[in-house]
């Protein structure tokens, strides 16, 4: 794959793979900021403004922007995470730069018009009830905030609603001022188009976009803790949590590696366990999340508040058992497989081809071939994973629960 890259002169990186063969294009305007990067006062701006983007510009009202994009068969969409924000389109081929036209005049030119200010902020309170309403994706942010106590890492991505109700024009003109710049953002196409003609486009719209930007972000560090919260609900959220790598550490592929062989699929071994074998849920999973200067590995389940105190001891002997026992040459093999095919089969897509390229310009600033990546799970070993298991599972736990609790572990009585 050919990755195609020209820098404009205030810096903006203008970066695309063209691919003759197929009929369409997805495009994008990846920023490096989100939640993250906020202070207290400002929780919730970075998803607040990907909202208002969307309700007009200097050239389109909210209903032109939805209708120049549709009238054509193309879709548009945004979101916000916490240390990117992201603006993209797919479109035929022939409406390449009507796209990035839409784009980059909402992320250069937004009205923030009052009307809509007021309108969108209570859309993005229900958003914020909705998910407090969603036991399954609140506890997540509960996990988080646990996990990096009082930093902007931990704060939740769409923020109180009651600092959202306080957002105004001004509010995220300053925040687009000190944060939306050019080095700071990255301007990726994927699709039948030709580079230098996306360039010109690009520079055509966004030549004028700041060069710096003026923010500072807050240190992230794990902490681990403790958070339960009882509620009504018929399953239990369980959570645990330790400290994982950042995106730049060089065993984040063994990690990645650890987590599949851990809680990755149904043959991975908290699934067969806890699943299979006793029938304690539905659904459990590991994950591993990196960050810039952090990262955390957890282990999800869902289940009857009842059974967490058959549910823990089994996690912690399958944690026992990765970090001192074995790992097989089959389980090993089945991972990087599946590490590599999914990989693979995601660069298939236009879309997801382009948040690739996007995001590791933005944090690498440069491309990463597919052969790299190959070759780094490929040279991962079985001692490595071992070694990750126990570097990870001796940091400090986070232990969240939420559910109707009655009777469950404390977190004092949880060894590993």
């Amino acid at each position: 794959m050919e990755v195609n890259l020209t820098t404009l002169a205030n810096g903006l990186r203008v970066i695309s793979v063209e691919r003759p063969q197929t009929e369409t294009v997805s495009v994008g305007i990846w920023v490096n900021t989100g939640s993250a990067y906020e202070t207290p006062d400002m929780n919730g701006i970075s998803h607040f403004l990907e909202h208002m983007v969307f309700k007009g510009s200097q050239k389109r009202n909210a209903l032109q922007i939805s209708e120049d994009i549709e009238n054509v068969g193309g879709n548009t969409n945004a979101y916000t995470s916490r240390e990117f924000t992201v603006f993209y389109a797919k479109m035929l081929k022939n409406d390449l730069e009507l796209a990035i036209d839409v784009l980059a005049d909402m992320v250069m030119a937004p009205t923030f018009a009052d009307d809509e200010l007021n309108k969108e902020r209570e859309v993005v309170v229900q958003e914020i009830k909705q998910t407090f309403d969603d036991p399954s994706d609140i506890v997540f942010d509960y996990f988080q905030e646990t996990a990096y106590q009082k930093q902007a890492l931990g704060r939740t991505i769409l923020g109180p609603a009651e600092k959202v109700r306080a957002f105004n024009a001004d509010t995220l003109r300053r925040y687009m001022a000190s944060n939306y710049a050019a080095e700071n953002i990255v301007v990726a196409a994927v699709g039948n188009l030709h580079h230098a003609e996306f360039v010109k486009m690009v520079e055509e719209r966004m030549s004028g976009l700041q060069a710096k930007k003026s923010f500072s972000a807050d240190k992230q560090i794990y902490t681990g803790g403790e958070f339960i919260k009882q509620r009504d609900t018929e399953q239990a959220q369980v959570l645990l949590g330790f400290k994982g790598v950042d995106c730049y550490d060089e065993q984040r592929y063994a990690v990645s590696l650890l987590s599949a062989i851990l809680g990755g699929g149904m043959s991975s071994r908290l699934f067969q366990e806890i699943r299979e074998k006793r029938g304690l849920v539905y659904t459990v999973y590991s994950f591993n999340n990196t960050f810039t200067e952090s990262g955390i590995f957890g282990i999800y389940a869902g289940l009857e508040a009842d059974e967490i105190k058959n549910y823990v001891p089994v996690v912690a002997d399958e944690i026992k058992r990765i970090c001192n026992e074995y790992v097989t040459d089959a389980e090993l093999n089945r991972v990087k497989v599946q590490h590599k095919a999914g990989m693979l089969m995601a660069l298939e897509s236009s879309s997801s081809t382009a948040e690739a390229i996007a995001r590791r310009y933005l944090l690498h600033n440069r491309h990463i071939p597919v052969e790299e990546i190959v070759q780094k799970i490929e040279s991962v070993s079985k001692e490595d994973v071992m070694q990750m298991a126990q570097r990870i599972f001796c940091s400090p736990l986070t232990y969240t629960l939420l559910g109707n609790l009655r009777e469950y572990p404390q977190a004092e009585q949880i060894q590993i």
